[in-house]
């Protein structure tokens, strides 16, 4: 039997505006446990999504300013002096690759591995039903395995 997207996927996924400053991102990312938020218009349709990833390239950039050329290091100066005000929208990834609860799980785990993506937004009807993760693949794989089936996670190497 093929497993589906709807089987494992993580329905009702915690979602975040586009103005919501990225201290929000950040905090609701880290209260929630999650790496990937969708993000939603006021009417709930997607436009992208925002990874743990976007953030730290937002966050951390300052950190590499040792490695650049004069105009690069003045050019993120300025940016710096920004990072405060900067919004979910200004390092969310637009227009994000998605898929359908029904798609085979098989599937949405090759276009993420393809794409190097973390996530996949479910998407139906032009309204966002859930995510996808790569630990919803792993787990979904997981339970396939006779061997570690039943047995705690936390103990697989120890």
């Amino acid at each position: 039997m093929v497993k589906r997207v709807r089987e494992v996927m993580s329905k009702d996924p915690i979602t975040i505006d586009p103005e919501a400053p990225i201290a929000t991102a950040i905090a609701v990312m880290r209260d929630k446990g999650v790496r990937h938020l969708p993000v939603v218009d006021d009417a709930g349709r997607l436009l992208g999504v925002i990874s743990d990833r976007d953030l730290r390239d937002a966050v951390f950039a300052p950190a590499f300013a040792e490695h650049l050329s004069l105009v690069a290091r003045r050019r993120l100066r300025g940016l710096s002096a920004t990072l405060e005000g900067l919004r979910v929208k200004d390092v969310m990834t637009w227009d994000a690759v998605t898929t359908k609860p029904e798609a085979a799980l098989a599937q949405a785990a090759a276009v993420m591995f393809e794409g190097r993506f973390g996530s996949l937004p479910v998407v139906e009807k032009d309204e966002l039903v859930g995510i996808i993760t790569e630990r919803d693949v792993l787990r979904a794989l997981a339970e396939t395995l006779p061997s570690v089936r039943g047995i705690d996670p936390d103990t697989y190497l120890w």
